[in-house]
């Protein structure tokens, strides 16, 4: 049967590393944390286990005094917009006080736009003078740094937010958010993840039959949990490498 809860990934995982007919001693508990463990470690490495999302804020009277009074610098508080956010990548500002007539852009594309359909002007002048404002706009009014840790949960943005920013301004940011496998169900059938869990459990059982290392049982049976241990540590070193040459997302690259 495919796994598609977390119930179903544990029996599964189980059955692999003998049950029933074997028994596998390992607490139900420590069953749970080699899941959560298993699926965290997806969620970080496996390009699967996150999705780029998109998500705007309307700064409020309430953002712009905690800014004045923080010595950090204002930020925007995300565990009321997704809790699961892993990384931050990009920050964008809308300002709804220049979307007007007399905007510059607004104009020239007002003045452009008949000539550009009738073939009188050209597309490359217009696209290289979209440039230079931008150009223009980079120097006037630079992209906001900004910090982010998934500890604090906390966006922090470097600006002057009495000047930068007014009440219903949008601010709209992109991220990369571990996928919800409740919601998402299909993650408990991924290989990766299924042979990922089944190492730990085999790990997590060999350590525990360690604590009995030496002890002879009766009929001159003894356990013997290094053995058992060794062999899980070599499944999970592999299924990581596996991870970090094939699913792993490559590191972007910056010049200049």
């Amino acid at each position: 049967m495919r796994p598609i809860t977390r119930q179903n990934l544990k029996d599964y995982a189980l059955r692999k590393l003998g049950a029933p007919v074997t028994e596998i001693n390992v607490d139900d508990a420590q069953l749970e944390d080699c899941i959560d463990d298993a699926l965290q470690y997806f969620a970080e490495y496996h390009f699967d286990g996150t999705e780029r999302r998109y998500y705007k804020y309307a700064i409020t009277q309430e953002d712009l005094d905690r800014a004045d009074g923080d010595p950090n610098g204002g930020y925007i508080l995300l565990d009321g917009i997704d809790a699961n956010i892993i990384s931050i990548t990009g920050l964008y500002q809308f300002s709804t006080l220049s979307s007007n007539m007399f905007d510059v852009r607004y104009q020239m594309a007002l003045n452009d736009f008949y000539g550009i359909r009738s073939g009188m002007g050209s597309i490359t002048n217009y696209s290289i003078t979209k440039q230079n404002l931008e150009l223009i706009s980079q120097i006037l009014d630079p992209t906001k740094n900004m910090r982010f840790t998934r500890v604090t949960n906390k966006l922090y943005i470097d600006a002057n937010w009495g000047e930068d920013f007014a009440v219903g301004e949008y601010i709209l940011f992109e991220c990369y958010s571990a996928i919800d496998p409740e919601t998402y169900t299909e993650i408990y059938d991924n290989i990766l993840l299924k042979r990922y869990v089944t190492a730990l459990f085999k790990k997590q059982w060999g350590q525990n039959l360690s604590k009995f290392e030496g002890i002879q049982l009766p009929g001159g049976v003894s356990f013997n949990g290094a053995v058992i241990i060794d062999q899980a540590i070599a499944d999970i070193e592999k299924i990581e490498e596996e991870v970090s040459l094939r699913y792993e997302l490559p590191i972007d690259f910056f010049t200049g």
